[in-house]
């Protein structure tokens, strides 16, 4: 097994809102037990993974992090994973954050190959920080929510926030990539093969995610395309 079991195992038991004791005993065994599956202690058997995979409706490769679909349906470039299509639209807390959180990191992980490929030092410091004050923002967000967080944890004064100063730095960040790029071009560096089959020969695993990054975002800016279409014919 792996630590993605434990955590899916436990997340998917909150989800259900069952305590330790109730799902133990539905599943068979004791709540020590159960305690030691979820917390990666000790690994269970195939005959436990049929039965949580019953009790919590879901594939044995989902439980066991090999899918981001509960059914366990394998994703293609023609069908893209997309969570607001799911047969079971309860996702919700911990559970969404995971599979949020696995779609992403295995994206930024084939960005950072891809980039590797390339050589370009320029290229990847540009790209890392443009994702990492993306991160910034997402944090400094939640952070800011709460009023009762000291506001003074961040350097950056919270006018200067307000003002978008990070947003000033990610736009700076992404034309350092665009001409680390250019000049990756210029001197005829190679560059690494992005056709779909490549993807999945060199990232069997992660490809997927970043296919499903792009049609998400594809889905968005396209919404906000057409919106904008509408009003202009109006």
């Amino acid at each position: 097994m792996n630590a993605e079991f434990a955590r899916t195992l436990s997340l998917l038991r909150q989800e259900k809102k069952v305590s330790q004791r109730t799902a133990a005993a539905a599943l068979g065994i004791s709540q020590a037990l159960l305690s030691h599956y979820e917390n990666g202690i000790r690994e269970p058997g195939l005959p436990f993974v049929v039965k949580a995979c019953d009790y919590y409706g879901v594939s044995a490769d989902f439980l066991l992090g090999r899918t981001l679909t509960r059914d366990g349906a394998t994703i293609t470039a023609e069908e893209l994973y997309d969570i607001s299509d799911e047969k079971n639209n309860s996702i919700k807390g911990g559970v969404l954050a995971l599979l949020s959180k696995k779609l992403l990191v295995n994206s930024i992980g084939v960005l950072f190959g891809l980039l590797g490929k390339t050589g370009s030092r320029e290229a990847i410091l540009a790209a890392s920080g443009y994702l990492s004050t993306a991160v910034y923002t997402m944090y400094r967000r939640l952070y800011d929510a709460n009023p009762d967080n000291n506001p003074d944890f961040f350097s950056v004064p919270p006018r200067h926030f307000q003002a978008g100063l990070h947003e000033a730095d990610m736009k700076c960040c992404e034309a350092e990539l665009a001409d680390a790029l250019a000049a990756h071009v210029k001197a005829k560096g190679t560059f690494p093969e992005m056709t779909n089959d490549a993807l999945a020969r060199d990232y069997p695993v992660l490809y997927q995610s970043i296919l499903q990054v792009v049609h998400n975002t594809g889905e968005r800016v396209n919404a906000i395309s057409g919106g904008r279409k509408r009003q202009e014919k109006k």
